[in-house]
């Protein structure tokens, strides 16, 4: 019964055992009317029965039913209604930067035969976000730069529309390089203002370091990238794509992963391969469940509704008993 009435009324009641006593407020109601009034010798019916109704003859049963009314309303005031305001979850989710090569080696198709590395890439990451519904998720593609093509949002969609339409560089152009280190590090200042439980960057890439190098220093390598996250709290998801570089005979040539496995470790995060596509599928769940947030049950303040429905129940009663004893009385 507290659940109908929940659901009718939108209250919940904090003690719905009161609402027991409607069925016998309703016997009661049946008994007295079974019982009637005490009567006194009046005129017989048939010199009264052709006498045309007064509004005061229509309203004659008002004064009951407003009384019946009002022992309702004090029951229903006795069961506590209470209005169940939800409170905000305290817990959020995470904030997430994706890292995105797109330097021309990523059209390579030794992942899929139908699709490229960048297709193949962009689609279960778009995958991801969409698993992750309360997660701020942003965009960062990179060849020689980094790009901020979407700052961490909610709006899944639009990253998704972004994430469709990165293309890669050009072949062999001034940007046809791979700058690890300074994507990573462009991605975790996006974070650092981050007040999220967890700040993580996921990097895709099927190349190596090339920017920073020994001819230039002042360039921010992966291990500068790493120290700069552990400064920021930011944690790094690190993912070899493809299986290597072509050679210019054909045959494909491992990557050198080790300074993605320290740029991970480092900042307290992992380090995966993904041959293939379903490798690939493969990486992001694991991201997704080892960035799993436990959320909070919603809680709620509770707000008292009894006095208005026991202040109404009373007027109730006083305007029945009221009518009855006035303008509606009648002669025993």
């Amino acid at each position: 019964m507290s659940e109908v009435f929940e659901r009718w009324t939108g209250l919940a009641l904090q003690s719905p055992d009161f609402l027991l006593l409607l069925p016998l407020l309703v016997v009661a109601l049946l008994v007295r009317r079974a019982r009637g009034h005490a009567a006194v010798a009046f005129a017989p019916q048939p010199f009264t029965r052709d006498l045309p109704p007064t509004l005061r003859t229509r309203l004659a049963a008002s004064p009951v039913v407003l009384e019946a009314l009002g022992l309702v309303l004090v029951v229903v005031a006795l069961a506590r209604p209470v209005h169940r305001e939800a409170l905000p979850l305290e817990n959020e989710g995470i904030d997430v930067v994706l890292c995105l090569d797109v330097s021309s080696s990523m059209l390579a198709n030794d992942m899929d035969r139908t699709r490229t590395r960048l297709d193949v890439s962009k689609a279960a990451a778009a995958r991801f976000a969409a698993s992750r519904p309360h997660d701020r998720i942003g965009l960062v593609r990179f060849a020689r730069f980094p790009d901020v093509v979407c700052p961490p949002t909610l709006d899944h969609r639009a990253l998704a529309a972004i994430l469709e339409g990165v293309r890669p560089v050009p072949h062999d152009g001034p940007e046809d390089m791979t700058g690890i280190g300074t994507a990573v590090a462009r991605a975790a200042q996006l974070l650092r203002a981050s007040t999220a439980k967890s700040r993580v960057v996921v990097l895709l890439t099927d190349g190596e370091e090339n920017v920073a190098t020994a001819q230039a220093p002042t360039e921010i390598g992966p291990a500068k990238a790493a120290r700069l996250c552990v400064e920021f709290g930011v944690r790094v998801y690190a993912i070899a794509a493809g299986i290597g570089h072509r050679l210019p005979d054909g045959r494909w040539q491992p990557l050198d992963t080790q300074p993605l496995e320290a740029l991970a470790r480092d900042t307290q995060g992992r380090f995966f391969e993904a041959r293939d596509a379903t490798a690939m599928d493969a990486v992001y769940a694991s991201i997704d469940t080892l960035e799993k947030v436990e959320f909070e049950e919603p809680r709620y303040v509770l707000e008292e509704r009894f006095l208005p429905v026991l202040v109404a129940g009373l007027v109730l009663l006083l305007v029945g008993r009221f009518l009855a004893a006035t303008v509606l009385e009648t002669a025993p």
